[in-house]
């Protein structure tokens, strides 16, 4: 197998993220700087992070400063999705990628997953059971060892350690 072109097939978006001393248009763009600012927008429009770009006063030719410093980390994380999202891999892995992430800029992200999804296989590893909860498939792992396996509801009617981690999280303290 080519290393190479099984690098292009994946995309990672971790908790921290390095931006770097550019543009958000080519801290997006990074992995071809020719690339067409129609497909920045559409990334950086999935990644929930379109609306505060304008914001900026330079919009797409804002400079973010030194690993990403003029931006919080919620937008840092958005910028980093549409890195990912640009080069449409096959494979994306979110690994506490939303953590950083106001609720509403989590539930753009969640009504765009669909979106996200498409064509390609996503692997979310989150605390924040609300990033996982419309999964297809859910692994509870504890210990390093898988515990629990299903849907959020399969889950949730087996009253195991998912559950009793949703509920604990919706402020349901007493477990059904």
């Amino acid at each position: 197998v080519d290393l190479t072109w099984l690098r292009r097939q994946i995309g990672v978006v971790l908790q921290e993220n390095v931006l770097f001393n550019r543009s958000i248009r080519e801290n997006i763009a990074l992995a071809d700087p020719a690339m067409p600012m129609d497909r920045v927008i559409a990334a950086a429009s999935l990644a929930g992070a379109h609306d505060f770009i304008l914001e900026l006063p330079e919009g797409y030719d804002t400079i973010v400063g030194e690993r990403g410093s003029s931006l919080s980390g919620g937008q840092r994380q958005r910028v980093a999705i549409a890195r990912a999202l640009i080069a449409d891999p096959r494979i994306l892995i979110l690994d506490e990628a939303t953590s950083a992430l106001d609720y509403e800029s989590e539930r753009a992200i969640q009504q765009n997953m669909k979106r996200i999804s498409a064509g390609r296989t996503v692997f979310v590893i989150a605390h924040r059971l609300s990033t996982v909860r419309h999964a297809n498939r859910i692994i509870t792992i504890e210990h390093g060892r898988i515990v629990e396996d299903g849907t959020h509801d399969d889950l949730i009617r087996s009253n195991g350690r998912y559950a009793n981690l949703h509920y604990l999280q919706a402020g349901i303290h007493e477990v059904r």
